[in-house]
């Protein structure tokens, strides 16, 4: 699979994109406006590992919910990501069989070699 779930009115996102100069053939979902389902949820879970590599916790709404002061588990991440979009940390690029979540510019350097050496 080649995707990637971003907001397009995030200028970090998008900046990325334009880092990336990802293919023609790359699938965009803009989760905003097409929310991740469970199932996209689970295959994202699949290839991370867990649903807290996948949560963001640098949301407004982590913030404002004080979830950091909570002992959250596995199915309070995945609950929240499916709950509100902006609990998914941004982009997440999936290419082929690999999963690369965030937006540090090491986590970008890395899709970016991943996408074109192939």
């Amino acid at each position: 699979m080649k995707k990637i779930y971003y907001l397009k009115t995030c200028s970090t996102c998008v900046r990325i994109v334009k880092t990336l100069d990802l293919p023609s053939d790359f699938i965009f979902q803009d989760i905003k406006n097409e929310e991740i389902t469970p199932a996209q949820l689970k295959d994202l879970h699949k290839l991370s590992g867990s649903y807290e590599a996948l949560f963001s916790k640098r949301a407004q709404r982590y913030k404002a919910l004080k979830l950091k002061d909570q002992n959250l588990t596995e199915q309070d991440f995945e609950n929240y990501i499916l709950e509100h979009y902006t609990f998914l940390s941004r982009p997440v690029v999936v290419y082929n069989d690999q999963i690369f979540i965030g937006n540090s510019s090491k986590t970008v350097e890395a899709a970016k070699k991943a996408i074109h050496e192939n």
